[in-house]
This record gives C-alpha cells, structure tokens and sequence, in this order.
C-alpha cells in the first residue's frame, strides 16, 4: 500500500503535489523525434498531454487534428528526425514542426478533387489556425537544412 506523507507548511518549496501553472505564464516544449511510423500519434499524446496539464481543453482538439498534418507530412517528405515545438504566450499557441526536406508545401489553387487521397493538410490548416505559414531552412552554418512550418491558436478571451 502506498502513502503520500504531507510536508510541513515551513517547506513549501519541497511539496510532493506539482503547482501548477497559471495560463498567462509562457512556456515552451520541443519533442524530437526519430523516423518512426508511430511518430505522429506519439506527437499527438504529446501534445493532448501538454495542454491539459497546463489547463487548455479548448485547444486539444485543433492543435491535436493540426499537429497530425504537419508531422505526418514530415515523416512522409523528409528523411531524418522530425521536431516539434510548443510555444504558450497568452494567449496563442504556436506549433511548429520542423523537418530535413526543404521543399514547402505548394498550396492548392483550387479545392482538392472529392476522390482525393491526399493533398488537404494545407487546406485543414488553413481552416482551423488563426495564423500559419513556414520556412526553407539554409544549410548553413550548421550543414542541415530543411524546412519549419508552423500554425497558431488563439483563446478567444472574455469581453472580446
């Protein structure tokens, strides 16, 4: 049988129960991750697990649904390990996910054909951000180039 002893009140510093974090505070998490076919749903728990621990459920599902897209395209164009990084500043989330293919996407002129097997993670992404966009990466001066997309969502705040 397991038991949680309590601290005494002069040792607040050493409480056994983790704070936690107000929604106004910044934060930031980056996920590696190897070429793995499991690599988007890891980035996906990942992701579901960070915001609710930082008390964000309006979130999770966009973030979750736009977080899929972009790692499972990088895992799909590119060679090599994928990042992922979360970054709070109340109240936007960004999500970029960076990877070794330095070829952006090429948006759609048009909608994607019904029949379609790919070809509508641009369109999604366009649908549900506030914000998007992305960037080739240079090789230099590090000798590995490739490219960073990225999304935002924004908590509508109360009285606006």
């Amino acid at each position: 049988m397991s038991r949680v002893t309590e601290l005494p009140a002069s040792e607040p510093h050493m409480s056994l129960v983790p704070r936690s974090t107000p929604a106004s505070d910044t934060w930031e998490y980056c996920l590696h991750i190897p070429p793995d076919p499991r690599a988007p749903g890891i980035a996906r728990d990942t992701l579901r697990s960070v915001l609710t621990r930082h008390g964000l459920p309006e979130l999770i599902d966009k973030a979750v649904l736009l977080t899929s897209e972009l790692t499972t395209n990088a895992f799909r164009y590119a060679e090599g390990c994928v990042s992922v990084r979360l970054d709070w500043r109340h109240p936007v989330l960004r999500v970029s996910v960076c990877d070794t293919n330095p070829e952006l996407p090429t948006p759609f002129a048009a909608s994607p054909e019904e029949d379609m097997i790919g070809g509508r993670g641009l369109l999604i992404l366009d649908l549900l951000a506030d914000r998007w966009g992305g960037y080739a990466i240079d090789k230099e001066p590090f000798g590995v180039g490739g490219k960073l997309i990225w999304f935002e969502l924004t908590i509508v705040l109360e009285g606006n």
